[in-house]
């Protein structure tokens, strides 16, 4: 069986999308890298700042950035600002895709951008006319006044209906194919902080278990529900070894305030506590789930297991106040683990750590599974060892039919984004996979590719192929 292979996004070509205000580049943006990352809206300055998102093609990936909309008008919040990320974002890549409308034509914005492009180095630029739903709209572009930008003949889309976009693929694809490798970046970049949120229940131990994870009594522990009433944040240097060298990686702990039904939420203070812990778990990149080691499951441990799995979230499962427990044996460790994942059966995936936040027990044992739940959750795999892989296990296993009049043939397997890792299986077109089947695929892909603590999301798509 193959084995799997990451991708060094840093040293990935970067193509940067830029463009006036509402000519469609979120649109675009978010069809290429195939999420909503970009909000989009008919309000011009809705994207104030650059997006970036991960586009695969031809078994070829490459960095997207999408930059805010440009008026070049005083007038504008931000404008300086939007203008000054742009232009670094330019510097930045290897290509700059101009986008422009194709029914309104070239307006004194392209024309400024225009010039700010050709003061850049010499890069490769794929002038792009979007909103070009028809054939008779492409009329618009035999005006000599889109050659007069000096830009090449503009490639006619429309991001909206995705017409014309894969031949733009194609096109970038040809492009990227020409440029140099990109230098490795030095190893002493700074890298993004691992965003670590607690939660659970009202006195599971969350507030003890934070203090000794971050090693100071930054938050008030007591007994009293609700002492604390809002996240608390902080940025901690974690020392680790590999191979001969010491590294330190950055993780920032955030202390949630406990969740409970909202039947028994008393007061403004206590519903804007929760409302903001779960905005910290929809932020958060790995999320420690404490229970209370010294009680059964409740329905609200359940609820917050649910929320986990809503968010498609990293997941190390924390069972606390382990110091109370009146059987510590290896014997009952297992019976509590088979309670927890019958309880949490879409947990399956997730670690159990026993720790004590009063006593420390353990509690240092976090730090590895957190890293480890990290590296896993940016898994990248190679196109050609997923094409492996699923050649193989539907070759050992056969695809179980679903509601599909035929049986189902799986064409290919694709992954769609990372962190959380999302891939698509293509069956065939009348067909469906039983629900068994799909999970049976999630279970060999984390065992092949050891997705450690992290879900799996395979979409379905069907295809006319056979």
């Amino acid at each position: 069986m193959p084995t799997p292979a990451k991708i060094e996004l840093d040293n990935l070509p970067i193509i940067a999308l830029v463009g006036r205000v509402n000519v469609g580049k979120s649109t675009l943006f978010n069809k290429l890298t195939e999420q909503n990352k970009a909000i989009i809206s008919d309000v011009p300055g809705t994207t104030r700042t650059s997006n970036e998102g991960l586009v695969l093609w031809r078994g070829k990936y490459f960095r997207l950035i999408d930059t805010g909309g440009l008026t070049f008008t005083d007038d504008v919040p931000l404008e300086k600002d939007i203008l000054a990320q742009t232009e670094s974002a330019m510097k930045e890549a290897d290509i700059i895709m101009f986008l422009a409308d194709g029914k309104n034509g070239i307006l004194p914005q392209e024309k400024e951008l225009a010039k700010r492009i050709r003061r850049i180095e010499v890069k490769p630029v794929i002038f792009v006319a979007n909103k070009i739903d028809s054939t008779k709209l492409e009329l618009n572009l035999t005006n000599p006044e889109w050659s007069r930008l000096g830009l090449g003949e503009p490639f006619a889309i429309s991001a909206t209906n995705g017409r014309n976009v894969g031949d733009l693929l194609d096109v970038l694809h040809k492009e990227l194919n020409k440029l140099r490798k990109r230098p490795k970046v030095k190893k002493d970049k700074k890298t993004k902080p691992i965003n670590v949120a607690i939660i659970g229940k009202p006195n599971v131990g969350k507030s003890s278990l934070f203090n000794k994870l971050i090693g100071q009594e930054k938050v008030i522990v007591s007994e009293m529900a609700h002492t604390t009433r809002e996240p608390h944040d902080i940025l901690v240097d974690y020392s680790y070894e590999e191979g001969e060298k010491t590294k330190k990686r950055q993780i920032i702990f955030v202390d949630t305030a406990g969740i409970r039904r909202k039947a028994k939420v008393k007061g403004k203070l206590e519903r804007e506590g929760i409302f903001k812990s779960i905005d910290a778990v929809k932020d958060a990149d790995i999320i420690l789930f404490v229970i209370d080691g010294s009680e059964s499951i409740s329905s609200q441990d359940k609820q917050l297991a649910g929320l986990l799995e809503k968010n498609i979230k990293s997941v190390l499962l924390i069972v606390n106040k382990w110091d109370l427990a009146e059987d510590k044996s290896d014997t009952f460790r297992g019976e509590v683990k088979r309670m927890l994942y019958s309880h949490f059966p879409h947990l399956s995936f997730a670690p159990i750590v026993f720790t004590s936040g009063k006593t420390g027990y353990r509690v240092h044992d976090v730090f590895p599974l957190i890293m480890q739940a990290w590296e896993a959750r940016q898994t990248i795999i190679d196109p050609k060892l997923l094409d492996k892989f699923i050649k193989y296990i539907t070759k050992k296993h056969l695809p179980s039919r679903g509601k599909g009049t035929k049986q189902p043939k799986i064409l290919g397997l694709s992954q769609l984004e990372y962190n959380p890792p999302v891939f698509q299986a293509t069956i065939k077109f009348r067909t469906s996979l039983h629900r068994s089947y799909v999970n049976f695929m999630e279970n060999k892909l984390r065992e092949q590719f050891n997705f450690f603590a992290t879900p799996i999301m395979i979409k379905l798509k069907k295809n006319r192929r056979t």
